[in-house]
């Protein structure tokens, strides 16, 4: 393979009259998103129904959507079927998620929460909110109000990175 070939990326050129960031700038945002998300994904009620953060994203995701696809669902958990396999098996298991079958192809396969694994994923939910209002009571002002200005910003940039690393 040519050396140039090593060159190509899969991500789009930015437009010209876009201001990048610089390297230093983008891994400091890169390393402070990873950050944030590390320290919000175990919370006490994941921990007490013994949820690891990999059962508690599939939760979270299956609650926001409300039933969705087992292929759905590893695409958009990054998940690979065998592992997402085990997961849900562990969700069923503890009650907090149930298998649905299509009736109308009986391959297809669903999964929907139960009654028990929304109070838990609201648990979960206040918790991280919990955190999030502790975190920024220890902020000034000005920063919590920096933090607001830039979530439409970080909202999206979270769209443009699904599109580019799905």
């Amino acid at each position: 393979m040519p050396a140039s070939n090593y060159l190509l990326t899969p991500f789009p050129t930015p437009s010209p009259t876009r201001r990048l960031l610089d390297e230093e700038t983008a891994v400091r945002l890169r390393i402070a998103i990873l950050r944030i998300s590390r320290r919000l994904r175990p919370t006490d009620a994941g921990r007490a129904a013994g949820l690891t953060p990999t059962r508690s994203s599939v939760l979270l995701t299956i609650v926001r959507e409300g039933s969705i696809g087992l292929s759905a669902l590893a695409d958009g958990e990054s998940l690979n079927p065998t592992m997402l396999s085990r997961v849900i098996s562990d969700l069923v298991e503890a009650g907090l998620v149930a298998r649905v079958s299509d009736p109308g192809d009986r391959r297809a396969a669903s999964v929907k929460c139960t009654a028990a694994g929304r109070r838990l994923a609201e648990r979960m939910r206040r918790d991280r909110t919990a955190a999030i209002n502790a975190a920024l009571a220890d902020l000034g002002a000005s920063d919590r109000d920096a933090l607001e200005l830039a979530l439409p910003a970080l909202e999206g940039l979270a769209g443009s990175l699904q599109e580019l690393l799905p």
